[in-house]
């Protein structure tokens, strides 16, 4: 399971140091793609197909579904983690989620998330999320 929160900086070439905990479990390859709420997913190969199966069942005649498909493969490219345990961020992916020198990864369980560091620190702010809110409208979802 992917899990934790890591920061590293990009290289000047728009590498990331992948966090050695999750290494193994998100494997030496995986496909990253643009993500919600303005971060990167990072997903393994066995949970990219799963990801993929899903999208195949979207109907083609939704504009709703054509977009989301659209939004998640256009941009997805195969990473590989160097011998230095270091991979490879496109420009485009960079570009779209605002990545400049520092990141944060982090592991949401089936995936991974990277996002530019000031971002996240905005994002997960006491202003911006209470634990309590989201725990009542976890109701709803049967949690």
């Amino acid at each position: 399971m992917l899990i934790g929160e890591y920061e590293h900086s990009l290289d000047a070439k728009g590498r990331l140091i992948m966090p050695a905990k999750i290494r193994d479990d998100i494997g030496e390859k995986f496909i990253v793609t643009k993500g919600l709420d303005g971060c990167l997913f990072g997903f393994s190969q066995n949970e990219w197909k799963n990801f993929e199966e899903k999208l195949k069942t979207l109907p083609l005649t939704n504009k709703n579904a054509r977009d989301f498909v659209r939004f998640f493969l256009s941009g997805a490219t195969e990473c590989e983690i160097d011998k230095q345990g270091r991979f490879l961020i496109a420009s485009n992916l960079r570009e779209y989620a605002c990545m400049d020198k520092e990141a944060v990864i982090i592991g949401v369980g089936t995936r991974i998330e990277i996002w530019n560091k000031e971002k996240w620190k905005v994002y997960n702010s006491d202003e911006n999320i209470s634990a309590d809110e989201i725990a009542e409208n976890m109701t709803m979802l049967g949690i």
